[in-house]
């Protein structure tokens, strides 16, 4: 110990300089930080449990006598301090704790405590330290829903957001909340791998997030990224190739003793191999293409006769979506439920899943209605498939965000069907019932830290649904609607999540996907969810397009879904497009006055900004002028 006054008194100033120093650190004050000099730094309220924590530590263990703060001699793993810390942060090894109490640098400590530590907030006890610190910059390559879905993530963990738009879309959400953005031209320009590369190149970004479609389950665009230093948010190129080829993944599946479907291990060579295969199996069969997904290049085959036609098409169609005319062949099960689990891996072999989905309610294999838990799962059954698809990802080594997709038959066997090795159109369902943001521990786990979560954390609580809300005609066998968005009053109230990044005056391109919002619903109860289901597609109002509020209204409406009675064939079985069919399409004539005063507002409103584009001025006065006229009742009938 220090003897006499002055020792006293230089331990108590130690003392005081630390524990001030924490306290400034770790209080919270803005969102931004910067170094003030050595050690200040300014940070989010993020920190109370770790601020106390090390508070205490500091106050009682950390100095030593005679030495500086950070060159006190190594502390055995067994001591106290880090003891301690363990205790509070039980996800951390004993040489990372280590690394930062002995750390030299007071900037590299602080820049790791308040930049490296992730926090749970529902449950304080689990916190992640990285290895490398975070990245400062994401270029998000992708737009619309998922763009806006990716930079509100990367906000609230204090990331640059760079996003990518193509002509028609300079006016959307994805530009006007990010922090920067790029124009990259005609729309095609979203599948341009070296233009996506240069541009996060020239962002300085860290990182690439691909969102979902595009270039997601690209493994080229993710070896550029490799190649050329930039992480792609994402399993590596190699096990995208891997789980992207539908017959490798099943090769993996087997060897991990998942169950697969009975059919051919390898790409159909002909149509005279697939003959040869469907002897074998029986029908009825399925012709699938090898690489992709969305239902693309798909085929049922209930005879001998359909055979060739069906293994044709289903080549062109996989040529055509995804560059790749192969195409395998497996047995069909009928009526069967889709079953997805969603699971999380970092990079040290930790691996979770967060229960599952039923994305049953299909058509043409393409996901309408999802849910979470399936009414079909008994607990049992949960857990079996859940820890199939375990330790499938844990034998193969992924890293990331993924969803294991499966077949239940009616005598509740299940068969693993394919991979999807990226974040999912749906996987909001799974945050609303797991309470887990998917998208922000994808991010933590790309920057290298380990879970945040054991198996045992993660609870499913309650019931939600999901329902696409797609610019489709459904009176008119789903044709696309492209158009402008007259009239946008998305649903609210409680347990109602909104992921869209349509508005007024938003145009749906017949270029992309028509996905206009994801409604997801949540309650108590697969009742109440159903219900709050019911009265947000009441309340949803989107005029100027057509959309498929109507097939979802109707889909709730039948005695099965209500009782979770619900398989692939819902649609057939249910006579839902006959149904649809009868119902009378909305009149014109029906629009009220105030819907008809939207409507000339937002024209005049986008032919103004016209103008100004094409450097016309326009007299604000003239337009406030104009507006106080529709007001005041232009439109009187």
């Amino acid at each position: 110990m220090f003897k006499g006054k002055k020792a006293k008194l230089k331990l108590n100033l130690r003392r005081k300089f630390i524990v001030d120093t924490l306290n400034y650190v770790l209080k919270p004050l803005e969102k931004a930080h910067s170094f003030a000099h050595k050690s200040m730094v300014k940070v989010e309220e993020k920190f109370p449990a770790i601020y106390r924590h090390f508070e205490s530590i500091i106050s009682q263990h950390v100095i030593t006598p005679g030495k500086e703060l950070f060159n006190s001699s190594k502390v055995n793993v067994g001591s106290l301090i880090t003891a301690n810390v363990m205790k509070r942060l039980p996800h951390v090894d004993e040489n990372q704790i280590e690394d930062i109490l002995h750390n030299p640098s007071n900037k590299s400590f602080l820049e790791v405590l308040t930049k490296g530590l992730g926090i749970n907030r529902s449950k304080e006890k689990s916190y992640t330290i990285l290895k490398n610190g975070g990245f400062k910059r994401i270029l998000i390559a992708n737009r619309g829903e998922i763009a806006l879905r990716i930079i509100r993530a990367c906000r609230e963990l204090g990331i640059e957001s760079v996003v990518i738009y193509s002509e028609e879309e300079k006016d959307s959400l994805q530009v006007k909340f990010s922090d920067k953005s790029y124009n990259i031209g005609k729309p095609k320009n979203y599948l341009n791998i070296k233009k996506m590369i240069n541009l996060a190149k020239q962002a300085d970004c860290d990182a690439i997030h691909p969102g979902y479609g595009f270039l997601s389950e690209n493994p080229k665009f993710a070896k550029l990224c490799e190649k050329k230093g930039i992480k792609f948010i994402g399993p590596s190129s190699k096990m995208i190739k891997k789980l992207g080829d539908k017959v490798e993944a099943k090769k993996v599946m087997l060897k991990a003793n998942v169950p697969v479907m009975e059919g051919i291990k390898e790409d159909l060579k002909s149509y005279k191999h697939a003959l040869r295969v469907v002897k074998q199996i029986g029908f009825p069969v399925i012709i699938k293409a090898s690489a992709g997904g969305g239902g693309k290049g798909m085929r049922i085959v209930t005879k001998e006769e359909e055979l060739e036609n069906a293994y044709e098409n289903a080549s062109k169609e996989a040529e055509n979506a995804f560059g790749d005319a192969s195409v395998y062949i497996e047995r069909y099960l009928e009526e069967p439920r889709h079953i997805e689990f969603q699971i999380m891996a970092d990079r040290y072999g930790n691996v979770i899943h967060l229960g599952e989905r039923d994305c049953s309610i299909q058509r043409r294999h393409q996901k309408l209605v999802e849910e979470s838990p399936s009414p079909a799962l008994t607990h049992e059954l949960r857990e079996a498939m859940g820890s199939a698809a375990v330790k499938a990802i844990m034998a193969i080594g992924y890293e990331g965000a993924g969803t294991v997709e499966f077949l239940l038959d009616k005598s509740r066997n299940f068969y693993f069907i394919e991979m999807n090795t990226r974040i999912q159109v749906e996987h909001g369902v799974t945050e609303m019932v797991t309470n887990v943001d998917l998208v922000k521990e994808q991010i933590k786990l790309a920057e290298g830290a380990k879970l945040a979560y054991k198996q045992e954390d993660i609870k499913i609580t309650g019931h939600a649904i999901e329902c696409r809300i797609n610019a489709e005609d459904p009176l008119n066998g789903f044709a696309p609607s492209p158009g402008t968005i007259v009239n946008y009053l998305p649903p609210g109230g409680p347990g109602i999540r909104i992921s869209s990044s349509a508005h007024t005056g938003y145009k749906i391109l017949p270029q992309f996907d028509s996905l206009i919002a994801l409604i997801i619903c949540y309650g108590r109860t697969r009742h109440e969810a159903i219900e709050r289901m019911k009265r947000a597609l009441d309340e949803f109002i989107v005029d100027g397009v057509k959309t498929t509020i109507p097939f979802h209204k109707l889909v709730l409406s039948k005695r099965q879904f209500l009782k979770g009675n619900v398989t692939t064939s819902f649609i057939a079985n249910n006579n839902i497009m006959e149904e649809l069919k009868e119902i009378k399409p909305v009149k014109e004539e029906a629009l009220t006055k105030e819907k008809k005063v939207l409507i000339v507002t937002t024209a005049v409103s986008q032919y103004l900004a016209k103008k100004q584009d094409n450097k016309q001025k326009v007299n604000p006065w003239t337009m406030a002028a104009r507006q106080d006229s529709m007001n005041e009742g232009s439109f009187e009938e």
